[in-house]
């Protein structure tokens, strides 16, 4: 089975779990001292993303790069009035429970969902857009390089790409053996291919030729949301989903103490770029 076809069946059984539990933003919370409970953390962390990537685009056509149910674009379009998203995802559920989510919030001519591979894009039918916006999916992409220049063909001369992933901390040649094995546990269990360092996707974005890069590690301000999603997997309650979403799934929730531990050894990393493609 290739790796996109794990990659949406994971999606499709472990998405409706996720839902009942967490809701529709699947992605990290930001905490810092202000945090009351974990949404908000979720929201909080768009905001911050916004925030960081200097965008405050009016009326932008965006693309939600890997977004699960649509809830980053449900977001951004209220936030931006006259705003429209295409998202796509690789889970036809993730795509069906998306659209009821965006029928209910009267959204439904403002986004488009569809269950589709980034690297499918057609930059001149489907853009060009404004904003990419691209939170926790680019980690389940192998070129890397590659994705850069597909967003850098999507995007207007001057749009902005604003992208948050699962990084390691260095190349696996300078990690060492209990290291290695962390990061190899969690791409086997929640189907990533070998991650990369922040430095290698700003080098990446540099070789591409966008402009106004830059980069950040995130990590501690994430750290705290993987312990309260632990917290919720051995709530008893969550069990018969847990259950009925499959071994798959099940493994998938057993990934999270290697999470919780990568981020305790430093050896994974919340990585953030954003960049511009120049103006013409």
């Amino acid at each position: 089975m290739s790796l996109n076809a794990r990659i949406a069946r994971f999606y499709d059984r472990s998405s409706p779990i996720w839902l009942e539990t967490w809701g529709e933003q699947m992605h990290h919370g930001y905490y810092d001292s202000n945090t009351k409970d974990h949404k908000q953390a979720q929201l909080e962390m768009i905001e911050r993303l916004l925030e960081w990537g200097h965008f405050s685009g009016s009326a932008p056509k965006i693309l939600d790069a890997g977004c699960g149910v649509g809830g980053s674009s449900r977001y951004l379009v209220n936030k931006f009035p006259g705003a429209t998203s295409l998202g796509l995802t690789l889970s036809p559920l993730q795509v069906e429970r998306g659209r009821a989510y965006n029928q209910k919030a009267g959204l439904g001519d403002r986004i488009e969902l569809r269950a589709q591979d980034v690297f499918e894009l057609k930059p001149k039918d489907d853009g060009p857009f404004d904003l990419i916006w691209s939170l926790e999916s680019a980690e389940h992409m192998a070129d890397k390089e590659g994705l850069l220049k597909l967003f850098f063909d999507a995007l207007k001369p001057g749009g902005q790409l604003i992208m948050a992933t699962w990084c390691s901390s260095d190349s696996y040649d300078n990690l060492n053996d209990k290291e290695v094995q962390t990061l190899r546990r969690i791409e086997a269990l929640y189907h990533l291919p070998p991650m990369v360092s922040i430095e290698t996707l700003h080098l990446a974005a540099q070789r591409v030729g966008w402009t106004q890069i830059a980069s950040a590690d995130w990590s501690k301000a994430v750290e705290p949301f993987w312990s309260a999603v632990i917290k919720t997997g051995l709530d008893p309650r969550n069990w018969p989903g847990l259950i009925k979403a499959g071994s798959e799934t099940i493994k998938g929730a057993w990934a999270m103490r290697y999470m919780r531990r990568g981020f305790k050894l430093e050896c994974i990393k919340y990585g953030l770029l954003r960049a511009q493609k120049p103006m013409a």
